[in-house]
């Protein structure tokens, strides 16, 4: 949801439907409405059909929720707090809905917390001070890390956490940079900042761990 749209219809162009059905889970920042209204924003104008799923005032029930969550083209996001995410999704179920759906083949994606859910760990700074978390869904095998560029100390941090084997190996975004995973392979990365890198970061024995750039293709911007 950045302000040229870039990344968003990079999003859309992945689905299977003419007008696929989006929707945003906000539940990384408590629903905040404000980024509510900034999703309906984004997206009001595009050809899909825009949607939220809220959890902190939840008006559906369980069968309800199913239906409307495995209904949906692309499951979007957004970000905040990874572990309060985490744990709220549990308490209602939506983790293993979200499983079900991606073995559907819907679209899932997010941005930060949105992003870091899905893998087997991440990196957040959802305690206060960056460290790592474990504990995600596991449907991207290994390890997250967002912000790599752009927060003081996410580097090292990261680096470090991979090191010790705190985290698994896996990958570190830049500001910028959209990656998509088929079948859990990665097929494809892009950017809507001109030099932005994805990196693949590794423990290096006695070294600690390597990073290793990985180019991406810049989008063009809308006519």
């Amino acid at each position: 949801m950045d302000d040229d749209g870039l990344l968003d219809d990079w999003v859309l162009g992945h689905t299977r439907a003419s007008r696929p059905k989006v929707c945003f889970v906000p539940t990384a920042s408590g629903d905040a409405p404000a980024y509510l209204d900034r999703f309906f924003s984004a997206f009001q104008s595009r050809a899909c059909e825009p949607s939220v799923l809220p959890l902190f005032r939840r008006e559906l029930d369980d069968a309800a929720l199913r239906t409307f969550l495995l209904s949906q083209d692309v499951v979007y996001v957004g970000g905040g707090n990874t572990a309060n995410l985490l744990a709220v999704w549990r308490a209602h179920g939506v983790d293993r809905l979200m499983r079900e759906a991606y073995d559907r083949g819907t679209l899932l994606c997010g941005i930060s917390a949105g992003a870091n859910c899905w893998a087997e760990g991440s990196h957040t700074d959802s305690f206060g001070p960056l460290t790592f978390l474990q504990d995600g869904l596991g449907l991207l095998s290994g390890s997250v890390c967002p912000h790599y560029d752009s927060e003081p100390g996410r580097r090292s941090s990261y680096q470090a956490a991979v090191a010790t084997g705190a985290l698994p190996a896996g990958w570190a975004l830049e500001d910028g940079v959209g990656v998509l995973f088929t079948d859990g392979l990665l097929t494809e990365t892009v950017t809507r900042t001109p030099q932005a890198h994805l990196y693949r970061v590794e423990p290096d024995g006695e070294k600690g761990a390597r990073e290793r750039a990985l180019p991406c293709f810049l989008l063009p911007e809308a006519p």
